[in-house]
């Protein structure tokens, strides 16, 4: 089965070379220096090697069972859930007033890497949890927050989000749940939700599901929708645990991967629930967990990326096969490894420079989270929030055709349960779907966030771009290689972008045809730019003296590599955006 290392050095350099954090006005980023982020990772590492990787193919062959109304999950992720709640890894960016450390959330994105990429079913029940903690944190009462919110950061009580139904996913006004208001300020929840992930389990004394309801009478679709706290099991004041709620798993989901991770499908019959909220604000209330939860699956697909990619290169190096066609590389050896082959080098390039790549967006998304809620950064609220259906919709996208690659690295072996390889590409699949599939994704992108703010944050974003090109011109190593291409490829972005202004208002199928393809145009050009960057830092750390001069040589090399081979896509993604709606939309219904 595969192994799995924590990348320290490429997260250290994305951290410390990169977004130089230690050096952030952020409150809290002071203290973030290269020797205390390193003592982290190295102990996150040494958790997600030791004890969540080897967990992973047990979780993915065993799953999840119901017994008895409760359900089960599989040998070792108790004991492991026990000990990284111990450790206190469930609590990195909670408030010190409610048992968490306290420390910036891309400290907790940065943990959650190794984590992901070790054993991506078992981070969930966590990654769930944080993300109900959020949304309390955002807009809960005092009370709500004392009681809850110490619980959820040491994962004493976990928590889930529950939004779809049977009748509906994406479009949530056709919702059914209903909440019924009680004397006591209680609401009774009534319905059936679905895909309910880490719905139940054995590893903590409580769940606590955020589900969206309507109460009867407020208004249709979903301005009448509000968000219940609804515990599994009830409690007083004091969060002393009593009787089971009204709330019960009706089955266990057979998924094509995360089978260590329990989706349920969930009723509600006549369960408490307390309003999360205000009435009827339920969708604002959800989407900070949902906005959260999107930048933690765009992780989840770099993060199987990585642990793909391992597994792929230990296998390139190993296996032998053939001869390299200037001539042999091992003579010694009946063949060489597959690693001389330039097919098998295309294959790993893909891997290493979408992944690294992929890791510095993220980490950067993170930063800007940090600054909008930890310094009031109204900037970077805004451009967070366009960045992120790009982060989630192409970030997964691409990871599960890495993964899919490092498949094909394997070859046949790479298509047997035995090797591993299939539960990356089976885990990330779902990626692309849950937390709002990617075409939604590329919907709100195109639909919402372009126009949003006047269309000032994206073109604050062409104008970031612009000016690092103006500001590094001419620079030895970064012009040629990494400046004009980057661009190239944003002015191709701008043309997109100005196509569906001039277009997308006259017809609007016009803006929805060609969305998809702009989100990934997109995810080029974010990528492209943190290359960019990343080159930068690259070259000025080779001219300072690093001692480690060969990791910024191979960082350069990687970049180039994504210049060439990737960011040329963006030209492929304008000439479909510009062929308009009308060959998508040719068909009538029948003939299809």
């Amino acid at each position: 089965m595969p192994s799995y290392t924590a990348p320290i050095d490429d997260m250290q350099f994305v951290l410390h070379d990169l977004l130089r954090i230690s050096e952030g006005a952020v409150p809290g980023y002071a203290d973030l220096d290269r020797d205390f982020t390193g003592a982290i990772l190295e102990e996150a590492g040494k958790v997600a090697r030791d004890l969540l990787a080897p967990l992973n193919a047990t979780g993915d062959a065993e799953g999840c069972r119901l017994e008895n109304g409760v359900v089960r999950t599989p040998e070792g992720f108790k004991a492991a859930f026990d000990t990284v709640r111990e450790g206190g890894w469930t609590a990195i960016d909670a408030g010190e007033e409610f048992g968490g450390q306290g420390l910036p959330y891309v400290i907790h994105t940065a943990v959650n890497e190794p984590f992901v990429s070790a054993n991506m079913a078992f981070n969930m029940y966590q990654g769930l949890t944080h993300g109900a903690y959020t949304a309390i944190l955002a807009h809960g009462s005092e009370a709500q927050k004392a009681l809850y919110l110490p619980k959820l950061a040491s994962c004493e009580w976990t928590g889930t989000m529950n939004l779809t139904e049977p009748h509906c996913g994406t479009d949530l006004g056709l919702m059914r749940t209903k909440a019924e208001p009680q004397d006591d300020g209680s609401y009774l929840i009534t319905g059936q939700k679905i895909f309910i992930s880490a719905g139940d389990h054995d590893m903590a004394d409580n769940i606590v599901h955020l589900v969206l309801a309507k109460i009867p009478g407020g208004p249709e679709g979903t301005k009448g929708i509000s968000l219940f706290i609804v515990p599994k099991v009830l409690h007083d004041e004091d969060g002393a645990l009593g009787q089971r709620n009204g709330v019960s798993v009706g089955k266990i989901e057979e998924k094509m991967g995360i089978h260590g991770n329990a989706t349920c499908v969930m009723n509600y019959d006549g369960a408490k629930g307390w309003l999360l909220g205000e009435a009827h604000k339920g969708m604002r209330a959800m989407f900070t967990m949902m906005n959260e939860a999107r930048l933690g699956v765009g992780l989840q697909g770099f993060a199987q990326s990585e642990a793909a990619y391992q597994a792929a290169l230990s296998y390139a190096r190993e296996r032998l096969q053939g001869r390299a066609v200037t001539g042999p590389a091992q003579p010694e050896s009946p063949a060489d490894p597959l690693i001389v082959h330039p097919d098998i080098r295309r294959n790993l390039m893909d891997m290493k420079s979408f992944t690294e790549g992929a890791r510095a967006l993220t980490y950067w998304g993170a930063t800007l989270i940090d600054a909008a809620h930890r310094a009031g950064d109204a900037e970077a609220e805004a451009l967070i929030s366009l960045l992120t259906p790009v982060i989630k919709g192409f970030q997964t996208d691409k990871g599960f055709e890495m993964a899919t690659a490092a498949q094909q690295v394997w070859g046949g072996h790479g298509y047997i349960e035995e090797s591993g390889m299939s539960q990356f590409a089976r885990d990330a699949r779902i990626t692309m779907i849950y937390e709002g599939a990617n075409g939604i994704q590329a919907l709100d992108l195109v639909g919402r966030k372009l126009a949003s703010n006047g269309g000032k944050t994206v073109m604050a974003f062409f104008e970031m771009i612009k000016s690092f090109c103006s500001e590094n011109k001419g620079m030895e190593g970064l012009d040629e290689p990494f400046l004009v291409p980057l661009k190239a490829a944003s002015k191709d972005l701008q043309a997109a972008a100005m196509y569906f202004m001039q277009s997308g208002m006259k017809e609007p199928n016009n803006a929805l045809a060609g969305s998809y393809d702009f989100m990934h145009m997109m995810g080029h050009v974010c990528l492209g730019f943190m290359w960019a960057k990343m080159a930068k830092a690259s070259l000025e750390a080779l001219e300072a003296g690093a001692e480690n001069a060969g990791f910024y040589e191979t960082k350069i090399a990687t970049g180039r590599y994504y210049m060439a081979r990737h960011l040329p896509a963006t030209k492929m993604h304008l000439a479909r955006i510009e062929s308009g709606a009308e060959s998508v939309m040719a068909l009538a219904e029948e003939a299809f």
